[in-house]
């Protein structure tokens, strides 16, 4: 007998939390123990007086076992609210990334191009290399850190996903 799985599928989490100190720890170790795996996160407090944070996780999996960490996830007692925005319609996602490129001549007069169509800014320059500040899609940026490695791709900071509902409602 042939045993059938489904199709993993990329899935952008949202999770609300309060901001105290172990939650991170609490939601990668539900990660971990399940073995499932995390392949962005991200971080950030978003109240003014520091109570609330928003934790986005890009994840992978087939239905049954994102249905299974977005309930786990909801069991958190300081977890307010999960969404998969992925589920949930219509959603915009960004990420930042410092992209180091050492060259000289037309490698550098190339790595300007490219950094033009692609709307990334010089933050950085020596007469050795440049960093490049851009924002986009996971896609976007992998596509022109694909192009600048046969320019002279140094180093990439990448920040992870954010994630937020189309529309005038909040999460």
């Amino acid at each position: 007998m042939k045993i059938q799985h489904s199709a993993s599928e990329r899935h952008v989490l949202t999770i609300i939390v309060d901001n105290e100190a172990g939650i991170l720890a609490k939601i990668a170790g539900l990660f971990t123990a399940r073995g499932y795996n995390i392949d962005s996160l991200t971080v950030a407090d978003i109240t003014e007086n520091h109570a609330v944070s928003r934790i986005t996780i890009v994840t992978n999996g087939p239905p049954a076992v994102i249905d299974q960490i977005h309930a786990q996830l909801e069991r958190l007692v300081p977890v307010h609210k999960v969404i998969d925005l992925s589920e949930e319609g219509p959603h915009i996602e960004r990420e930042l990334a410092l992209i180091k490129v050492a060259g000289k001549g037309d490698n550098r007069v190339e790595a300007l191009r490219l950094a033009d169509v692609f709307r990334a800014k010089v933050v950085d320059t020596t007469t050795q290399s440049f960093i490049f500040e851009l924002t986009g899609t996971p896609d976007k940026i992998d596509s022109f850190v694909t192009l600048m490695r046969e320019l002279g791709l140094v180093e990439v900071g990448r920040t992870g996903v954010v994630g937020m509902m189309r529309g005038p409602n909040g999460s």
